[in-house]
């Protein structure tokens, strides 16, 4: 059994990594144990961005990633995830900032934002440093560097 990933590319940016990419790189976060997973990559511009991170964060600003966990009872089995939105200008823009290759910095989102739809958090310094640890190992089993290395 294999995740069903579906990605919503409606960014009019450049630089976006194919779909082919962006599920390998979900896949390779997923537990086995989630081999059954559902979720969507929904990949925007900044407006869509700005308008969720105000509905669901109250913070009127863009954001690189948003994670929107299913909220269903494990015990009816189903098996959807949520929702991961990627503002393409911001991650393309970030990684140019951040003097990161844009592949990479894009894996790390997609990454990141998956943890997030499995429970994973960065509110407080175990979790991050948790969470972390666990983005850079996925990362370089995919042969992406650190993410969190200084440039």
């Amino acid at each position: 059994m294999s995740p069903r990933i579906d990605v919503d590319r409606v960014s009019r940016a450049g630089g976006i990594p194919s779909a082919s990419d962006i599920r390998r790189w979900v896949r390779a976060t997923l537990p086995e144990a989630r081999a059954d997973a559902e979720l969507c990559i929904r990949i925007v511009d900044e407006a869509e961005i700005v308008e969720l991170n105000a509905r669901y964060r109250d913070r009127r600003e863009p954001t690189n990633v948003l994670s929107f966990p299913a909220d269903i009872p494990p015990q009816l089995g189903i098996p959807l995830l949520g929702d991961v939105v990627i503002c393409a200008p911001v991650v393309n823009r970030e990684a140019l900032e951040q003097h990161k290759d844009t592949r990479a910095h894009w894996a790390h989102m997609v990454v990141h934002g998956t943890l997030h739809l499995l429970g994973f958090d960065h509110q407080c310094e175990e979790e991050a440093a948790k969470m972390e640890s666990l983005e850079t190992r996925i990362l370089a089993a995919l042969d992406f560097p650190d993410p969190y290395e200084t440039h």
